[in-house]
Parts: structure tokens; C-alpha cells; sequence
């Protein structure tokens, strides 16, 4: 590979669903990546039509003119533009003429200035049509086939980019080195041609080194990670503008590159590409991203990252647009009057008992850290928001305290929560303050990109403010008032709010919430009784993996070994036993050293047998199912347990990953289709 090949590839990528980005603002995206010091665009707006729905066609002239401007720009700010296809959603691979179709279209684009290309396979149904099963053994052999045969027909560019159907650890099944796509990707694709890699999940709220090098190493060859830790366009009602974050900087050198994939909107993603590019600039060492903003040890800290991108940020703010489409610094107010169109106020002198005239105070980097922190990560909020979150949780948690009058002889509890309850009262006032400055600022290409979201938080911490004050005796505006008749502004999320509020998990992430009302688990011993319908549930779920591999579970389940002692135990609701845990302390007694080597059973020298019914959608009781279990073999000495799966098994596999209670254990020597998990006790 060439040393220009080898450079890290850092910078954004246009890959999110909704409104394409126009060519004003890539352009300015050239200059900001050129300032930051960043180098690469990758261009696959998923509804740009012509780039997946109707990848075949060709670009129009005017198109065309459009694009070789684009690459120009790129160029001219030294940034590497990556033109990316997405064929997936009805290519046949075997096709020749459909080969040819791809062929011709990156043709095209080659021949407007374009020097890096990127096809990708991601958000696709993975089942081939018949033709394609005549012709590969597997999807991943297919789709390597073709990326190879069109990279050759580019004359191997330095830069060309894969992106594969399971881009993530989620959708590897079962795991990332057992998976048997990455494994042919790996193995089969043009190691010059680079992968790109989400993390652990689709939006990754940690990547880590260990998870880098182990796809790594089934990719043999370091990823290209598409970050999608800003990526907003799965939630109207969210913007992500809190820094780069939980990606150590040992990463770096492990990596080919880091490209974000950021907000819809284009100007909220200042934040994001600035504080990218100061992860990227730091010098990576031993330690890993600060998450602590006393840590000044650290080679990056988010959070003096964050204040870096808001001082830039704040500087963009005050510049006011211009007819042009350019801009100037400064409002209204400080550019010369004779500049400026007669206003409507000339003359006028407000009289001694008169309004004053309005004048928009101006805003300030508190105004942006606190916008920030409210509108900050997909796994958290910023600090002024939490601390925001657990007043009004403790305020409503202790309402009691606030029905007392004010007296001399008040209790210490009472005095708190008023206390408190002009502290969350001044928290709101500050959050309307900013809405007021950021509504007023002069750069209105920014505001109509954050608009929405202010106006919803400012909207919504009205409403909190106002039921505080209802609690505390006081009367709130008309308009605020909580009852049964509520202004539409009173509640949240139209049809869609409502049929979430009708599912069991809504608001399983939130940070104060009340258990929601579903289904009553009971958790009770085996008996006698229950063997018919453990067995009924047990065949119904064979019938599912539709595999004949015989696992010792099974024989738990159907009675040919005996479980331990207070080793079964049921999961029930009102229809019946819908899961079962069956374990036996020693399974030495139930398997062979031909079936388990010694050294598993050493450390693993339990097993279990786990079922649970596909309609049972909460995770918590069947943790405490899987923990009584589990706590009944430590008790007995048991060092470790394992439970095994077939492999086609996906959805208890993918079930147990979100317990975080089991990892998938690597033995050699045992049958392909079989998946052990296994955990220290």
C-alpha cells in the first residue's frame, strides 16, 4: 500500500436518513475539516436517490456539474472525497449486467475527479434471491465477489471502502470471532480495501481497544470505524451536541481511521466534527480518554474539548447572514447605521411611563455549555440536566414537605424542599434565559437548525417549573396548569407518544421512572406439576432452532439427570410457565471428556439450562430467575457455570447478550452449530 493509503482517515460521513445536506453547507464542512484538521469526506446520504434507491442511473449533466464542483471543493481544502454506493437493497450479484450497471455508474464518477470509492451492504435484508444461491455459497461471498471484481475495475484505488451487512458486534452471530460473515469478509475481500465498523452497537455508547483488536483480527486488517455517537436521525425529537466521548486514544493507532456520521442538521454538528478532530489530534499514550474533568493527566478530556468547540461555536453565533449567503460579525446594533435599512423604531422615544424598547441580551458561552449539557449524548445527559432530572425527582418524591406552612417553628425538611424548590425553579429560569439569547442571536441559519429543540426543552421545563409551583401552593400561569383537560402543549409525542406509552419497555432508559405497568412474574421452586408444561415450552422452542444437536440442558429438562438441589426453578405469569432454569452442580456426572475438554470443566464445572418464552419483554425478572440459580451453585461451591445453545438459536443468544450475565466461550474441538456462554461464579 502506498504511504498516502496509510493515512488516517479522519473526518465526517454523510451516511444518515433524511434531508441531504446542500452543496453550501458541504463546502463549508471542507473549510471546517481543512481548519480542524481534519482530511476525509465519505458522501452516502442514504436519500440521495441516486446513490442507493436508484443506484444503476447515471448522473444528469447537471448533476454531474454539481458533483465535480463538490470534488473540486474537496480538494481545494485538501480533504479526500470518498464517493460511496449503496447497491444492496436489490442488486443480484450474479448478474453480470448488474455488475456492469456498478461498474458503469463509478465510472462516472471517476471521470469527475473522484479517486477514493466505497460500496456499502448496511441496513439490507440479508436473505439471496434464488440466483445468488446458485451461485455463492454464502451472502458474504457474494457481496466480497463483486467489491473485488469492481475495485479491480477502479485499478485498485488508494482508497476504497466495504461496508459489510453486520457492521457492528450486535449483529454478529453469535459473536464476533465465530461469526461466519466476518469470517469470509475477512478472509476473502482485497486486503487493500478497508472495512468500516460501528463498535459493539449500531450507536456505541463505549469502543474499546479490546473489542478493535478482536475484530481485527477477523478482519485482518484495522477498521475504519463509522461512529454514529451524534447521529440524531432515528429520533426527531433529539440533537447530540456533547463532545467526542468514550473512545480511548490508544484506539488511534489500532485504527485506520474514524469518520462521524453525525446530526441531520448540519450547523449542530459544529460540536461534534470539532471536538472529533481534537480526539484525533491527541497524542496517543497508555491512558485512556478522561472522563473525569479533574484528570488533566490524560492526553484528551471531553470536556475541555467541549469548551474549546463552544468558544469557536460562540464566535459563529454573532456572525449575522447577509443577503449574499455571507456572513458578518456583530448584530444589528454594532454595524454602521447607515448600512442598514430605515428601522421602524427610528425616532421613537419611549415615554416615562411607556415599555421600554426590547433589547436582546446577548449570548454567552454559559448559554451554550448549558444548551450543550441538555442536548448532549444518546447514553447521557450532560451535568446541569441530570442535576435538573434528580431535583424534580426529589421535589415530587417528597411532596409531602411542601404542604406545610411556612412557621417559625418549620421542620428541617420543609425549609429543604423550598430551599430546593427555588433552586430547580432558577435552573428553569436559566434554561428559558438561554432559549430567549439563542432566539435572538444574529446568525438565524443556526437558530433554524436548533429551533425545534430549544423551543421543545424550553416548553418542557415550563411545564416541570410549573408543577413545582403547583406543589409548593403557588399558582402557576393558566396556561401551565396539570389536569385532566390539558392545552396539547401539555403532553408529548402525538400518536406516536401514545402507542409508546401502551408498550411494556417504554422508557426502559429513562433515569427516574416508575416500574411500568406490565405483567406480574412470579418466581417459584419446580414441581411435579409443572412437567408438562416445561416440556411443552421445551419442544416449542426445539421446534424454533429447528436443529437435532443434543444438549446436556436438554436432558436436565426432559428428566434423564436429575437437576441439583435448588437448582429449578420456574418463571410464571397469569397464562402459565413461560421460562425455566434447570442447573446441575457438578456436570462431570452428565458429559464426557470427548464431549468437554478438561480445562472447561475446570473453570466452568456447572451446567445450566435457560428458556424463556419469546413474549416475555422483561429483563429484569428473568435476571433474578438466572441470579436465584446461579446463587444456589455458588453456594454449593461452584466456581463457574456454562449453558449451551444451538447457533442458530439467535433470539435467546441476543437476549442473553443484553443480560450482561453470560460470554460466549470459545472451545475448540466442539460442533460447529453448538454456542457456549459461560461465567465465573
Amino acid at each position: 500500500m502506498s504511504k498516502k493509503s496509510k493515512i488516517f482517515l479522519s473526518g465526517v460521513v454523510e451516511g444518515f436518513y433524511g434531508r441531504p445536506w446542500t452543496m453550501t453547507q458541504r463546502k463549508e464542512l471542507f473549510s471546517r475539516e481543512q481548519k480542524w484538521g481534519l482530511n476525509t469526506y465519505l458522501y452516502a446520504p442514504k436519500d440521495d436517490y441516486k446513490h442507493r434507491m436508484y443506484w444503476r442511473d447515471l448522473y444528469s449533466l447537471e448533476e454531474a456539474d454539481q458533483l465535480m464542483t463538490l470534488i473540486s471543493a474537496a480538494e481545494e481544502h485538501h480533504v479526500e472525497f470518498i464517493y460511496a454506493l449503496s447497491p444492496g437493497l436489490d442488486i443480484t450479484f450474479s448478474n453480470p449486467k448488474e455488475v456492469a450497471a456498478l461498474k458503469r455508474k463509478l465510472s462516472q464518477v471517476c471521470e469527475f475527479g473522484c479517486r477514493s470509492f466505497a460500496l456499502l451492504f448496511d441496513d439490507i435484508e440479508t436473505e439471496m434471491c434464488a440466483a445468488d444461491k446458485e451461485a455463492f455459497s454464502s451472502f458474504a461471498e457474494a457481496q466480497v465477489s463483486v467489491t473485488n471484481e469492481v475495485f479491480r475495475h477502479l485499478e485498485e484505488p488508494e482508497i476504497f471502502l466495504f461496508c459489510p451487512t453486520d457492521y457492528c458486534a450486535a449483529f454478529c452471530t453469535p459473536s464476533v470471532p465465530l461469526s461466519s460473515y466476518l469470517n469470509t469478509v475477512g478472509e476473502k475481500l482485497n486486503p487493500a480495501i478497508d472495512i468500516l465498523w460501528t463498535g459493539p452497537k449500531v450507536v456505541s455508547n463505549h469502543i474499546s481497544v479490546a473489542s478493535i483488536e478482536e475484530v481485527s483480527s477477523v478482519l485482518r486488517r484495522p477498521p475504519v470505524i463509522w461512529d454514529n455517537i451524534h447521529a440524531n436521525d432515528y429520533d426527531p425529537q433529539r440533537v447530540f451536541l456533547g463532545p467526542f466521548k468514550n473512545r480511548p486514544t490508544e484506539l488511534i493507532p489500532k485504527l485506520r481511521g474514524v469518520l462521524t456520521n453525525p446530526n441531520c442538521e448540519f450547523e449542530p454538528n459544529f460540536v461534534a466534527v470539532h471536538t472529533l478532530a481534537t480526539w484525533c489530534k491527541s497524542v496517543s499514550g497508555q491512558k485512556d480518554v478522561s472522563m473525569d474533568v479533574e484528570d488533566q493527566g490524560s492526553d484528551y478530556n471531553p470536556h475541555e474539548a467541549l469548551q474549546l468547540a463552544l468558544t469557536d461555536w460562540l464566535v459563529e453565533f454573532g456572525q449575522a447572514d447577509q443577503p449574499d449567503g455571507s456572513r458578518s460579525r456583530g448584530s444589528r446594533s454594532t454595524r454602521d447605521a447607515s448600512e442598514e435599512e430605515p428601522m421602524q423604531t427610528d425616532g421613537y422615544v419611549p415615554g416615562p411611563k411607556d415599555n421600554p424598547l426590547y433589547t436582546a441580551e446577548p449570548l454567552t458561552l454559559s448559554d451554550l455549555t448549558l444548551l450543550s449539557e441538555l442536548f448532549y449524548l444518546p447514553y447521557e445527559h450532560g451535568p446541569t440536566a441530570l442535576r435538573m432530572l434528580q431535583e424534580l425527582h426529589w421535589l415530587r418524591s417528597n411532596s409531602d414537605a411542601a404542604t406545610f406552612s411556612t412557621t417559625a417553628t418549620e421542620s428541617e425538611k420543609v425549609r429543604e424542599w423550598r430551599q430546593r424548590a427555588e433552586r430547580f425553579d432558577d435552573m428553569c429560569g436559566a434554561v428559558v434565559r438561554m432559549f430567549n439569547r439563542l432566539s435572538n442571536a444574529p446568525n438565524r441559519i443556526i437558530l433554524y437548525d436548533l429551533y425545534d429543540y430549544i423551543c421543545d426543552i424550553k416548553s418542557g421545563v415550563t411545564m416541570a417549573r410549573a408543577f413545582i409551583k403547583t406543589l409548593g401552593g403557588l399558582t402557576p400561569h393558566p396556561a401551565m396548569i396539570i389536569n385532566d383537560d390539558p392545552e396539547p402543549w401539555g403532553f408529548r409525542g402525538g400518536l406516536s407518544g401514545e402507542f409508546q406509552r401502551m408498550l411494556p419497555c417504554h422508557g426502559n432508559r429513562d433515569l427516574f421512572r416508575s416500574p411500568p405497568a406490565t405483567r406480574v412474574y412470579t418466581i417459584r421452586p419446580y414441581t411435579p406439576k409443572d412437567q408438562s408444561e416445561v416440556l411443552k415450552l421445551f419442544n416449542e422452542m426445539q421446534s424454533e432452532s429447528q436443529q437435532k444437536v443434543e444438549l446436556v440442558g436438554d436432558r436436565l429438562v426432559e428428566g434423564r439427570v436429575t437437576p441439583s438441589q435448588n437448582c429449578s426453578v420456574i418463571l410464571e405469569d397469569v397464562s402459565g410457565v413461560c421460562g425455566y432454569v434447570f442447573a446441575l452442580t457438578d456436570a462431570k456426572t452428565a458429559v464426557t471428556e470427548a464431549q468437554y475438554p478438561k480445562t472447561v470443566l475446570q473453570d466452568y464445572p456447572s451446567v445450566i439450562a435457560i428458556q424463556i418464552r419469546p413474549n416475555v419483554p422483561d429483563p429484569t425478572a428473568v435476571k433474578r430467575l438466572i441470579a436465584h440459580v446461579m446463587s444456589s451453585l455458588r453456594d454449593s461451591g461452584s466456581s463457574g457455570v456454562f449453558c449451551e445453545f444451538r447457533c442458530n438459536d439467535r433470539r435467546m443468544l441476543d437476549f442473553l447478550k443484553t443480560l450482561n450475565l453470560f460470554q460466549v466461550l470459545q472451545v475448540h474441538g466442539l460442533p460447529t452449530d453448538l454456542v457456549i456462554m459461560a461465567t465465573k461464579l
